[in-house]
This record gives C-alpha cells, sequence and structure tokens, in this order.
C-alpha cells in the first residue's frame, strides 16, 4: 500500500476516532463475509445514489433494488421568481425580455440560469440585457433561426442556401441551430403534426449525423432543403434501391 493511503486512513481515525467509526464499516475477511453480510450489516450501513441520464444503462440487479426518481424541468414561473429574487439581492437590474430570455436559454435549470447571470454580471455588471445574456451562453440569436425559418417558408432554395452559408460564415455551431430550429417548429400553430413529423424526422437525422463527424453545412442544407418540402407541399425525397 502507498505511503499516502496509509496516513490517509491513520489521520482520521487518529484524531477523530468516533466519526471515523460512524462513516467506515470494518469488516473482518473471514468471517464477515457472503451474501448475509451483504444484505444485512452491509445493507443497513451504506447508502447509494446513482445518476443517470438514462435510466436503460443500469443492470437490472442493480436497478430492481433503487428507487427511481425524475426531476423534471422547472416552470418558466419558478425559475423567474427565483432569479429577480437573486437580482434584488445582489443589485442587479434584469428588464422583462432579459429574464424571459434567461428562462429560455436555461431550459428550466435553475443552476444553468444562475450561472449565466452570474457570467453576464462579471463581464456587463449590473444592468443585464438579453443580448448580454445570449452573449454568455453560447446561445444563437433567435432572429438568426427565424430567418433560416423564414426562407425556408418562402420556397425559394437560393435564399435558403444564402442563409445556411451567413450561418457558417458566423461560426454558429450547427448543432444550436438545429436544437433552436425545433423549438420553432413545435410551436408552430400553422402546421400541421405530419408537417411536423417530417421536419422533426429531418433534425434529428442531421443530428445524428454531425455527431458521427458529417458535414455541418451539407447537414444543415440538408434540413433547410427537407424543411422547405414540408413547409411548401412539395414532393417528399424518395430513395430506390439499385
Amino acid at each position: 500500500m502507498p505511503f499516502w493511503n496509509i496516513f490517509s486512513m491513520l489521520i482520521p481515525s487518529c484524531l477523530r476516532p468516533e466519526l471515523y467509526k460512524s462513516m467506515v464499516l470494518e469488516l473482518n475477511a473471514r468471517d464477515d463475509r457472503g451474501i448475509n453480510v451483504v444484505q444485512t450489516r452491509i445493507k443497513d450501513f451504506a447508502a447509494v445514489a446513482v445518476g443517470s441520464g438514462q435510466c436503460q444503462g443500469i443492470i437490472e440487479p442493480l436497478a430492481s433494488r433503487c428507487a427511481k426518481f425524475r426531476f423534471k424541468p422547472l416552470s418558466e414561473e419558478i425559475t423567474s421568481s427565483r432569479i429577480l429574487h437573486i437580482c434584488n439581492e445582489e443589485g442587479l437590474t434584469l428588464d422583462a425580455e432579459a429574464l424571459s430570455t434567461l428562462s429560455s436559454i436555461s431550459q428550466g435549470d435553475l443552476c444553468r440560469a444562475i450561472t449565466y447571470l452570474q457570467g453576464a454580471a462579471r463581464l456587463f455588471g449590473s444592468s443585464i440585457s438579453s443580448k448580454d445574456l445570449i452573449s454568455v451562453s453560447g446561445a444563437i440569436p433567435q432572429e438568426v433561426t427565424e430567418a433560416l425559418y423564414e426562407a425556408c417558408k418562402s420556397g425559394d432554395f437560393d435564399l435558403a442556401n444564402k442563409e445556411v452559408n451567413n450561418i457558417i460564415a458566423e461560426g454558429y455551431p450547427v448543432s444550436q441551430i438545429l436544437a433552436q430550429l425545433f423549438e420553432v417548429v413545435v410551436e408552430a400553430d400553422d402546421l400541421s403534426n405530419e408537417r411536423k413529423a417530417c421536419m422533426c424526422k429531418s433534425l434529428a437525422t442531421a443530428d445524428k449525423c454531425l455527431i458521427d463527424g458529417a458535414d455541418e453545412y451539407l447537414q444543415l442544407l440538408d434540413v433547410a432543403s427537407n424543411t422547405m418540402r414540408a413547409l411548401c407541399n412539395m414532393p417528399q425525397e424518395r430513395y430506390y434501391d439499385s
């Protein structure tokens, strides 16, 4: 055993033996072994919390012994109320537009919202605007996404290609464009569920291709063309076996 591990075990046992005994369970290798020890002494002493983005990744023997909790994103009202309380305590000024922007880009994550607010306060001072928050968070200005969507809605491929080129030239991450375009599509009231499904399928396919290392320009152009087909009732792309 390395000497630093020896000292790390000796120091707490010598200085605070009562705390050491309450936090460390000592078992004899000869007598304290077997499934009964695991099911009784270890189970009563230890507590384990497992955090996972996908519960399917936890093996069944472990999952069957866990209580599953799912944490939903906070509502905009709760997030805004807490952010306003922090602003009042810290002397920050946040208008209604900036507050709405912060709730939107944080996606119900209060910790993320506070981090963005802290970063904006350090960079831009006590008076924080919506533009400041977008700059700190790395989100893409909404007018950029709307310009691409309107270009697709016009049915003019050259105009859509121009917007795609502008996005690539500005260096915006295409994955973030896809995420914000998804929100625009889902919230559109003038689209049927069938059209939304076609566009969302295209967005999902492009996102998967980007993860696999595909070219950003080509994937965004493909999304723009498929979005144009869905918005303008054009024939959908078909694939034929060779």
